[in-house]
């Protein structure tokens, strides 16, 4: 088991927002990897948690050839660009957007006057020169929701309907105290609220919002209500 805390990290950040990156790949960013930051799995290759300043935005900015993730936590952000013009993100709501190999542009904006809170993470598309597209996801209170890769709700039949396909897979997993959740392969979790007892074969750590974890063949049980966002690779 590897852990790496955000408070470990220094506070960075461009135009309107500030983020602690915790992820930058080695294959996405070369020399210019953050120190001390994981590598990713899978085809995921980067995750920040960012809080953008009251009124701040990211300036319009273009993507290709990647996908991008982005998980609200609190505040809202309006989105502008050529997916989705106009769609606003509120906390609790996902949205992924695919650049493919037509790319895209967009400006994330926080309108209020108050900090807000956003998760971003990259993963690196398995296809060459898809078209763009742009899915929206509400989350529930609680369970397991699938955002990104592998299989759909709804089984083998439903397929990519729902998610965009990828080996990689990216669940927000959402659990009230006292309840556990297992996965037998390798992961990458992130506490983004709450606090959880993470267990393998070997460890046990009490995580806390703002820690992520590299682990295999791993327990992981909820000692407050508790919001995990797990990256995987489906088998």
């Amino acid at each position: 088991m590897q852990v790496l805390s955000r408070k470990s990290l220094p506070l960075g950040g461009f135009a309107g927002l500030t983020e602690h990156r915790l992820v930058t790949d080695r294959r996405a960013f070369g020399r210019h990897k953050t120190p001390n930051t994981f590598d990713g799995i899978g085809n995921f290759i980067y995750l920040a948690d960012a809080r953008f300043n009251p009124k701040g935005e990211t300036h319009m900015h273009p993507h290709k050839e990647i996908d991008v993730i982005s998980i609200m936590m609190s505040g809202r952000v309006s989105h502008e660009g050529s997916l989705e013009h106009g769609q606003s993100l509120n906390a609790g709501e996902v949205q992924v957007q695919r650049a493919g190999g037509e790319g895209f542009s967009h400006n994330e904006i926080n309108p209020d006057s108050t900090k807000n809170r956003m998760l971003q993470l990259w993963v690196l598309p398995e296809v060459a020169g898809e078209p763009a597209g742009y899915k929206h996801y509400p989350l529930p209170d609680k369970g397991v929701t699938r955002i990104y890769g592998g299989k759909a709700a709804g089984g083998k039949e439903q397929g990519q309907k729902q998610t965009f396909a990828s080996k990689t897979t990216i669940d927000v997993v959402r659990l009230a105290s006292g309840e556990s959740i297992n996965f037998k392969e390798e992961i990458l979790a992130y506490v983004s609220n709450g606090t959880a007892d993470f267990s393998d074969e070997n460890n046990n750590f009490n995580a806390e919002n703002g820690d992520l974890i590299r682990s295999y063949k791993t327990e992981i049980l909820a000692t407050s209500d508790v919001e995990i966002v797990v990256v995987g690779q489906a088998s």
